[in-house]
Order: structure tokens, then C-alpha cells, then sequence
């Protein structure tokens, strides 16, 4: 079973992303909600996880600081990280993908820009040994 952790402030806005990863395929995944940056890299130092989705503006800890962290943790760096953030900046937007970020998503995110960014990696051409889709 894959692990995705979904940190965001909002709890509305965590149960948006999961809903939308849901229904793109990944409905049998684990999810892990965490409200701020601190607690999801508590998170995935202590579960790991094949996917991490945060919100870029949250207190304690926020998710460019949450992105440096991981891109700089030996066991955490190679998790894909989609950063979700409510303005348009470009210039952020280039910044977050040259610190590691795999894409940089606008909200609302939708099902269509998740599976955009995410699809390669949910359905790949090619399966593993195991069957699984990751």
C-alpha cells in the first residue's frame, strides 16, 4: 500500500487533495494528514511515504522549508514532492522546482493537473515485478 502524506493548515483543504487523489487512482493509498510542516516531516521521518503533498503557506513549519528539509534528508529525498500553493508567483513557482519540488499546483487543485503531474507515476508503462503501480 502506497503512503501519501497531505499537509496542509486547512482541514478542508487536506480532505480536498485526498478526494482528488482518490479518484485519480490512488483511492487504495494510505493517507497521512498532517496540519503543518513540523508534523508532516515528523511524519515521514517516522512512516516514510511514496508521496508528500503540502501546501506552501502553513504556521510552525511551511512547505518550501518542509521541501528543503526533505530534499536534504538521506532517507527522505528521493519522495516526490508536489507543492500546492493559493497564488500565482513564477518566479516561487521555478525557485520550489529547482529546490526539488516535482511540480508546483495552484488551488483549487483538481483531479486533472494531480493526474497531469502524478500520472507517470500512477500508471506506468511499465509495472513492476510486484504488480504494484508505483
Amino acid at each position: 500500500m502506497k503512503k501519501i502524506v497531505v499537509a496542509d493548515d486547512s482541514t478542508t483543504a487536506r480532505m480536498f487533495v485526498i478526494r482528488c487523489l482518490e479518484i485519480i487512482g490512488l483511492n487504495g493509498a494510505e493517507f497521512l494528514p498532517a496540519a503543518n510542516g513540523r508534523e508532516a516531516l515528523e511524519l515521514l521521518k517516522k512512516n516514510g511515504a511514496d508521496l508528500l503533498v503540502t501546501d506552501l503557506n502553513m504556521p510552525e513549519m511551511d512547505g518550501a522549508t518542509l521541501l528543503k528539509k526533505v530534499k536534504a534528508s538521506p532517507g527522505l529525498h528521493e519522495i516526490p514532492v508536489v507543492v500546492v500553493s493559493s497564488g500565482s508567483n513564477p518566479a516561487k513557482n521555478e525557485e520550489l522546482k529547482k529546490l526539488g519540488a516535482l511540480a508546483v499546483l495552484e488551488k483549487p487543485v483538481s483531479p486533472a493537473a494531480l493526474l497531469d503531474v502524478l500520472g507517470a507515476l500512477i500508471h506506468p508503462k511499465e509495472k513492476s515485478n510486484d504488480g504494484s503501480v508505483w
